[in-house]
């Protein structure tokens, strides 16, 4: 099996990140991967946000888990580094483009050693007000639905081996 079929068999959702922060260079490489998945007509309607700043970062957290019904709870689990998926709603094919960013993403993170996970309920933080003002603080304007948060740093521990795929999964025509 070659190795990026290996990468998508191995990638896991990390929900136990050190707190490190990574190097400036896989920042960029893992958003640069992201700005080359397919979107339709190559419309490119996502946006990337790499949130590397710790208020923020803890700021989005609180949003996030107060949406959960949460508090005291950090569904980023600690991972240094938010990349914030958002796509232009006026493209017909924004939610697929903006999972396919997602999807590079966390492979891109993977490549690198590095633990991902998807976090939703960005829809929900980039609806409010509050989540309306940092877009604004932002210098972004548009018709923007959010898309996920993909949650990136230091594995903690290592994963767990994948789960056997269920049956009847795949078919052949």
């Amino acid at each position: 099996m070659n190795e990026f079929l290996q990468l998508i068999q191995n990638r896991r959702s990390c929900r136990n990140f050190k707190p490190d922060m990574i190097p400036e260079e896989m920042i960029q490489q893992i958003a640069e991967a992201g700005t080359y998945a397919p979107t339709g007509m190559n419309r490119q309607s996502p946006i990337i946000i790499a949130v590397k700043n710790k208020t923020l970062r803890d700021k989005l957290s609180v949003m996030n888990a107060k949406i959960m019904g949460k508090e005291n709870f950090d569904p980023f689990y600690h991972a240094p580094v938010i990349f914030i998926v958002l796509a232009d709603k006026t493209v017909p094919t924004y939610l697929y483009d903006g999972s396919l960013v997602m999807q590079n993403l966390m492979l891109a993170a993977e490549s690198l050693s590095l633990g991902s996970i998807w976090i939703h309920r960005a829809k929900e933080e980039f609806s409010s007000p509050e989540g309306k003002e940092i877009l604004q603080t932002l210098g972004i304007s548009g018709d923007y639905e959010g898309i996920g948060h993909c949650a990136v740093g230091y594995r903690a521990e290592e994963p767990a081996p994948p789960s056997p795929r269920k049956e009847n999964y795949l078919y052949f025509a």
